[in-house]
């Protein structure tokens, strides 16, 4: 197979895929679409065996590897752990050796999968990219079979099986929002979508802190961070392959901050009641950053997977809520009475709101010796009821504010 990708690929990938992976649904919400002022469609490939789109390209490629006589040791990966998943998935069920080479950062959640799926999991380097040596290195000094990520045209025919899908579910489609991270996804879609609807918008989405692909594309030289919520797109090199078909079939790419990235996971959640990562979220966080530029299209957002940490999914819900004005913190000085606390509480109560934590200060506070500082965190309605709270508190003749 040469380095370009066709329709034919695609094709020919979706025949070897047929019964082996999920036709995911595709479907409109029109909660989210009344929200951000378009039509939007999920396609809900979260909902694949290994929770990821990442199992269709591996199992074209090992599938291809066969059909072409291949002789096969076994198979090598990197990968920050949906591609890990979908290799160690589809070689166990071929009945081959995978060696998968993880960032040392990677979820627990996911190393856990993978190692479940039989694969041997190893842990090296701090970002994918020294992973992806230590893979090459072992691949040469065991024989094994290197799948890599995005960078392979039948890994990327194989991710593009999801363009197919979503044209024949709806194929009113008029926009598709994808996440970048190397680049084989929004590849694979673009080469089947301009072959069957060549006037469709492609945007691709990239998380600020791992612009790689932006910079290659556009120019530009934005600073590459240290980590992220959207770990399965924080690739610091672009492929070569993938950067070639995103010159040619992508219209343009975008940055979204890790703030509208976790307001889109909590939103999913909420709405959608459907779980996604950090990158799984990317396409929604653009509609959210930009919405007058979606406004009135049809939009096709890929949740690409859903493997979070649970850690991580209540450290972004709880901050979610904050945001939201859902949880919120006041501060409270009062004279040190007998009884301030009870009467500072029932003041709370009579509100409607209920208390979370209570942090009772004297020590290390600054106000006077007969004073006490209170604060409280609480679960309330909106931002407007925390702002109610304070003023009932202040009625009630204490000193009290939002911070």
């Amino acid at each position: 197979m040469s380095e370009d990708v066709g329709l034919a690929d695609i094709q020919a990938a979706a025949a070897r895929l047929a019964g082996q992976v999920l036709d995911t649904p595709c479907v409109e919400s029109r909660t989210l679409g009344q929200i951000v002022g378009c039509q939007v469609f999920l396609k809900f490939e979260n909902l694949q065996f290994t929770a990821s789109f990442k199992e269709r390209g591996a199992l074209n490629k090992l599938a291809a590897m066969r059909e072409a006589g291949t002789r096969i040791k076994g198979v090598i990966a990197a990968s920050a752990g949906n591609h890990a998943q979908g290799v160690a998935h589809h070689a166990q069920r071929l009945g081959l050796r995978a060696v998968i080479v993880m960032p040392q950062q990677t979820p627990t959640v996911k190393i856990e999968r993978t190692l479940g799926f039989g694969a041997e999991v190893v842990l090296h380097g701090d970002s994918f990219d020294q992973a992806r040596e230590r893979a090459l290195q072992l691949a040469d000094e065991q024989g094994l079979s290197f799948i890599h990520p995005f960078d392979d045209p039948h890994v990327i025919a194989g991710q593009g099986t999801i363009g197919l899908e979503m044209l024949r579910a709806q194929p009113e489609l008029d926009t598709l929002v994808i996440a970048v991270g190397g680049g084989g996804l929004i590849s694979g879609i673009a080469t089947a979508v301009r072959a069957l609807k060549p006037g469709m918008q492609i945007i691709g989405v990239q998380t600020s802190r791992f612009p790689a692909m932006v910079n290659a594309i556009k120019g530009t030289a934005h600073p590459q961070g240290l980590s992220t919520i959207a770990e399965g797109i924080a690739v610091g090199q672009p492929g070569r392959i993938t950067r070639e078909l995103i010159r040619q079939r992508v219209d343009d790419m975008v940055l979204v901050d890790e703030g509208d990235i976790e307001q889109a996971i909590v939103m999913l959640l909420e709405i959608e009641k459907t779980l996604v990562e950090g990158a799984g979220a990317a396409g929604l966080a653009a509609l959210l950053k930009d919405p007058a530029r979606f406004a009135g299209r049809k939009v096709g957002l890929v949740l690409c997977g859903g493997n979070i940490d649970p850690m991580l999914l209540a450290a972004i819900l709880e901050r979610g809520m904050v945001r939201a004005g859902r949880l919120a913190r006041i501060r409270v000085n009062a004279r040190d009475t007998p009884g301030v606390l009870a009467r500072i509480t029932t003041v709370v109560a009579e509100a409607g709101a209920n208390i979370d934590e209570v942090h009772h200060q004297r020590a290390f506070s600054t106000l006077a010796a007969q004073s006490v500082e209170v604060e409280l965190v609480l679960q309330t309605r909106n931002r407007a009821h925390a702002g109610d709270v304070v003023a009932r508190l202040q009625a009630a003749g204490f000193a009290a504010e939002l911070y």
